[in-house]
């Protein structure tokens, strides 16, 4: 048993004290959000007297139109990962298969913004948006559309980056074979290369959704009608307010905001692995 142990035991036990360590916060969200007294002291009774009583109230609250929230973040974070993929795939392909001039200056330039904080970003990107409201109303502040924009760009870089290195991985003579047999760039980008990289489409798309559903400084700063607020920026007005603090509410909005990146990740997972260390193997 000691020897067995000493060999292979410890993996168990190591696993198993991972998996702990993770459900250990999990396990108080679902507390608070079944507990009917809404406070985050009362939800050391893990369980006291449970309730779906917040579960309820997210879909039933006027005031809190968390079903307008769900959906605007379902919408902005899908279109903003399948922007975020194909703008990322075109510029990564153009990096990693053309010579062109300017070609080192543009990867240089990519890593370069790079290295500046997104905090310092903020006060440009709103007053970028608060002029275009006055020119075209629709990609100005408090557009949707103007916030996946927003998102579209700040990611391009590293997308870019992420996805060259993968790129560079796949032969060119499968580019060549191709193109003798008639095809043209746009058919060897869209029929033979894009199927080869999947798995890391799967993923920058994946960080995209995850990312723009966990966003809340510029989703907050774009998006100042409620109705078109996101999950983040609406689920933080609930605790805000210290006369009327409703974490049983947060707990339950959080839990069933989270369901969908769940399914992604369960969905997508074999692609996962792939996606994030065969971009590594060839520089």
């Amino acid at each position: 048993m000691g020897r067995w142990f000493l060999r292979y035991g410890w993996r168990h036990a190591v696993g198993v004290a991972a998996v702990a360590v993770a459900l250990f916060p999990l396990l108080f969200v679902l507390a608070a959000s079944t507990n009917p007294s809404g406070t985050l002291t009362g939800s050391n009774d893990l369980f006291a007297e449970p309730t779906p009583a917040h579960y309820l109230a997210l879909f039933t609250d006027p005031l809190h139109p968390f079903p307008s929230w769900f959906a605007n973040s379902m919408v902005i974070g899908l279109t903003t990962a399948a922007g975020s993929v194909f703008l990322g795939a075109c510029a990564a392909y153009a990096f990693s298969r053309f010579t062109f001039t300017g070609r080192r200056a543009g990867l240089l330039v990519l890593v370069f913004v790079q290295l500046f904080p997104q905090l310092l970003a903020y006060v440009a990107i709103f007053l970028l948006l608060s002029a275009l409201r006055d020119v075209f109303p629709a990609i100005g502040l408090g557009s949707r559309l103007g916030l996946v924009m927003v998102y579209l760009g700040g990611a391009l870089g590293v997308n870019t980056y992420l996805m060259k290195g993968f790129f560079d991985t796949v032969p060119r003579e499968l580019d060549e074979s191709a193109q003798i047999d008639g095809a043209s760039h746009a058919q060897v980008f869209f029929r033979v290369l894009l199927p080869l990289v999947a798995p890391i489409l799967v993923v920058v798309g994946l960080f995209a959704f995850v990312a723009t559903l966990n966003d809340f400084v510029i989703a907050g700063l774009v998006l100042t009608d409620p109705d078109q607020q996101t999950l983040a920026v609406g689920l933080y007005q609930l605790v805000s307010d210290k006369l009327g603090q409703n974490w049983g509410l947060f707990a339950a909005g959080a839990l069933v905001g989270a369901l969908p990146v769940l399914v992604l990740f369960q969905f997508l997972q074999r692609f996962v692995v792939g996606g994030l260390t065969s971009g590594a193997v060839k520089g």
